[in-house]
């Protein structure tokens, strides 16, 4: 039976985006099922104790900054680091993400294409024509996956992943959790490929030894 993942993430992260492409290559050599689930970071943050970007300390917000020189290096990934959308509002392709999943389709390519947009050619992505056009390039029906979006089942789907990060100990993104063993960043994938070709159990914050 495939193991699953379940991949939480904003597509309006720098790590998402530097990630995505290698946890892509890791799920499927290892045979995995991944359990998309787009989340408004904001309220987790909320709920977990985490600060919006902002309002993080200065020193903070600059050392982000050498970080991501490091991993746009080490990922080979084109990456602004100053996008010009910056406050655009990600939540409509975050709805039609969820509404491809809801329709049985794999939204791989099309997040690929939102996260490149955002983070590599500085696209506006609160942008409904914009959202239609890169589904429809992924293989999608972006008009009606983009209508879909604003459906009662889909907005239910996206509020209900707070509560579902939360519990599964997620505080950030992007973070796969594997057999209830979250791993936070994609600076972890590395070790999320050993965890699932060793074949160990998860690990647990519980563990007495």
């Amino acid at each position: 039976m495939p193991r699953q993942i379940d991949y939480y993430f904003t597509l309006y992260s720098p790590w998402t985006y530097l990630g995505h492409a290698l946890f892509r290559e890791i799920a499927s050599r290892h045979g995995c099922t991944v359990y998309y689930r787009p989340t408004p970071l904001r309220s987790v943050f909320d709920e977990t104790g985490g600060l919006p970007l902002p309002k993080r300390h200065p020193v903070r917000q600059r050392y982000r900054i050498m970080e991501l020189q490091r991993w746009r290096e080490r990922r080979g990934r084109q990456l602004n680091l100053f996008p010009r959308h910056a406050s655009a509002d990600i939540a409509l392709a975050d709805r039609t993400l969820i509404a491809a999943t809801l329709a049985g389709k794999d939204p791989g390519d099309f997040m690929e294409r939102v996260l490149a947009g955002v983070w590599a050619q500085q696209l506006d992505l609160s942008q409904r024509e914009l959202v239609v056009e890169l589904a429809n390039a992924s293989g999608l029906e972006g008009q009606a996956l983009v209508e879909q979006a604003g459906s009662e089942a889909v907005t239910a789907r996206y509020a209900e992943t707070i509560e579902a990060a939360v519990a599964a100990g997620v505080f950030g993104a992007p973070s796969y959790v594997l057999d209830g063993e979250v791993f936070w960043g994609q600076d972890r994938l590395e070790l999320l490929d050993e965890a699932l070709a060793s074949g160990r159990s998860a690990y647990r914050a519980d563990a007495t030894a």
